[in-house]
């Protein structure tokens, strides 16, 4: 008997790591995890099919006792953690507690992919799974905006497909067991709207419009469902952990949404609505985070929780504000600073300078575009300058810009540096280099005084937003290499690497329920090889029984 139990453990096991190999982002530990649940629910199986009771003594042991009249039985002992203590709420208090501090402790990995370069779409994304079961979805991260939404299945004109050809998914709150809507009347809605919603009744959802400053929309209604992430377990290593979130159920969309689309947008803004938030605020994750992004390679690394290396100085962010606002205080061009009025850094409405990964290239107000741009070009006087597409200005150039050409530095409060070089600020395009510096002034009444700062100025940096000391600073690095996250409680240091993600859809979200599915199916076809107790003749039961030996 139990050298028939044992090959269907063989078999088991067997197939399960050899899956984990298959699917190649299943971690051992995983494994071993499912093997230990289905081996029980194995156990389970076999024990409910003889007509057998399981009792739970209280102990802290399982027993199975058969009804057959042979009196077939087994024990598992499963050991209280409280045992032989007084099970006082208090200990139980400190047992929470604790554990709570070490999932706020664990920094999370999200993979990136995408670039900023302008001449290809210029935009980072990142993974994650929503529901349950989990799907995955490619969503844009950005820094410049609060609400996470993807496209759900009532948008009838979302793209099927998106950026580099991406198979984008409809959210449906339907398919999941855990997705709920989220009505006008709870403190939500009513928080996000500033007060009751008019003409809110009941059962009515929570709406949502969410306008970008390109002029782009997303309008749906608002839903809580379980997001999937990758929690930070040791260098290089992560296990799945999930919370819920509040996010948005896109219905209709338009403008640059619509091109070289992806599955939504993760707001990573300050407000109590962004995902960070909601998931710091339930002790899921500490409200810090950092990107990398990767201007050579595409990607880089992002990630929440307590950066320790690199090393990062850092700035206050303005309070008070609804963005990353900073306080900048000086523009240098080489090794000469451009001759700027102090009210041109102030801070105020519609005025000052904001930190925004969602943005390609950097915006100026024209009193600081017109003398950078001259400066720049004095390096090179006779470029010829030709603009494209109605925005860009470009020349040729075939020498190497880095030697041609100044590097930009930005100065800000703290002593703080931001220094651009020019194979960054300019791009290449249609055979000529471009300027990444885009002229405010020559936009909207409401934009044409702020400095916005984005991927252009922010590639190859690690970017450090630390909203728990209200401040954000960066460091030059190479973000196709690692860095280290701190884990508050135990001291450890953990390795973060980088990430390239591909067109191809991961379905790292799904193996779970194929794995599972799979392992059912081939327990429910090896069960009939262990022969119940009445198989067995009488004697040879009870002899088994009362010795514990087998075959």
């Amino acid at each position: 008997m139990k050298k028939k139990t044992m090959v269907v453990v063989v078999v088991l096991r067997r197939i399960l790591f050899s899956s984990s190999t298959s699917y190649g982002e299943l971690s051992s530990s995983i494994a071993q995890s499912l093997f230990n649940k289905l081996l029980f629910l194995l156990l389970f199986i076999s024990i409910s099919t003889n007509n057998s009771k399981i009792s739970i003594s209280r102990s802290g042991c399982v027993s199975a006792a058969s009804d057959d009249g042979f009196g077939f039985g087994g024990v598992i002992n499963v050991n209280y953690k409280f045992a032989g203590m007084e099970r006082s709420l208090s200990a139980l208090k400190a047992h929470d507690t604790l554990r709570h501090l070490r999932i706020l402790a664990a920094g999370v990995d999200l993979p990136l992919g995408g670039t900023g370069r302008p001449d290809s779409v210029g935009l980072y994304y990142a993974k994650i799974g929503i529901g349950t079961p989990s799907r995955d979805y490619y969503v844009q991260v950005d820094t410049g905006s609060d609400l996470m939404w993807v496209n759900c299945i009532q948008c009838k004109t979302c793209p099927k497909r998106g950026y580099h050809d991406l198979e984008l998914t409809l959210y449906n709150p339907k398919d999941s067991v855990t997705g709920k809507s989220v009505l006008c009347d709870q403190d939500f809605c009513i928080d996000i709207n500033g007060g009751s919603v008019s003409g809110c009744k009941a059962n009515m959802s929570c709406l949502y419009t969410e306008v970008y400053g390109d002029g782009s929309y997303s309008i749906g209604y608002f839903v809580n469902d379980v997001v999937h992430y990758d929690r930070v377990s040791g260098d290089h290593k992560t296990i799945l952990a999930n919370g819920s979130v509040i996010f948005g159920c896109g219905a209709r969309q338009s403008g640059d949404l619509d091109s070289d689309a992806l599955d939504g947008i993760l707001g990573f803004g300050k407000s109590n609505s962004s995902m960070i938030s909601q998931l710091a605020s339930s002790g899921k994750v500490k409200k810090m985070f950092a990107h990398c992004l990767d201007g050579e390679n595409g990607g880089g690394i992002f990630a929440m929780g307590h950066v320790v290396q690199p090393k990062v100085n850092t700035t206050p962010l303005v309070p008070n504000q609804p963005h990353y606002n900073v306080n900048m205080t000086a523009v240098a061009v080489g090794h000469d600073f451009l001759n700027l009025s102090a009210n041109v850094f102030g801070v105020g409405d519609k005025k000052g300078t904001i930190i925004d990964s969602g943005t390609t290239l950097a915006y100026l107000p024209q009193v600081i575009y017109d003398p950078l741009i001259r400066k720049i070009l004095s390096w090179q006087p006779d470029l010829r300058l030709r603009t494209l597409n109605n925005q860009y200005t470009c020349f040729e150039y075939s020498e190497s810009v880095d030697d041609g050409f100044p590097p930009v530095t930005f100065h800000f409060e703290n002593s703080l540096l931001l220094k651009v070089y020019p194979h960054e600020y300019l791009f290449p395009f249609e055979g000529l280099f471009c300027i990444g510096w885009q002229n405010n002034g020559m936009g909207s009444n409401d934009r044409k005084d702020m400095t916005l700062l984005g991927d252009l100025v922010l590639s190859n940096k690690l970017v450090l937003y630390d909203l728990e000391n209200q401040a954000i600073g960066w460091t030059e690095y190479n973000c196709s290499s690692s860095i280290q996250l701190k884990d508050e409680i135990t001291g450890s240091v953990h390795l973060v690497g980088a990430h390239y993600l591909s067109s191809a859809r991961n379905l790292r979200t799904q193996w779970p329920l194929r794995i599972v599915a799979h392992l059912l199916l081939v327990a429910l076809l090896l069960l009939p090889l262990l022969p119940p107790p009445w198989q067995l003749p009488r004697g040879q039961c009870d002899r088994d029984h009362r010795s514990g030996g087998g075959e």
